[in-house]
């Protein structure tokens, strides 16, 4: 199974980001799970100072935008 986090406080962006992350997973099919991670100190531990920011197991793919669903596929695939 696959680990995807969203890292953000819960801004509008943040929560596109999980929205479209969410719906890339789905597309792609498997297992996921996908986790949204607002505490700062948390977000902090990744190495990350600017969200939004996407996570897949453990590895950081992306940060400070919101990519498209199919560019989130990618990411994950």
């Amino acid at each position: 199974m696959k680990k995807l986090q969203v890292l953000g406080p819960g801004c509008p962006k943040c929560i596109e980001l999980a929205k479209r992350t969410d719906e890339a997973a789905k597309a792609v099919g498997g297992e996921y799970e996908v986790e949204k991670v607002t505490e700062l100190n948390k977000i902090m531990s990744f190495g990350v100072f600017m969200t939004p920011a996407l996570v897949v197991d453990g590895e950081v793919k992306m940060v400070g935008q919101v990519p498209s669903v199919d560019e989130i596929k990618k990411l994950i695939g």
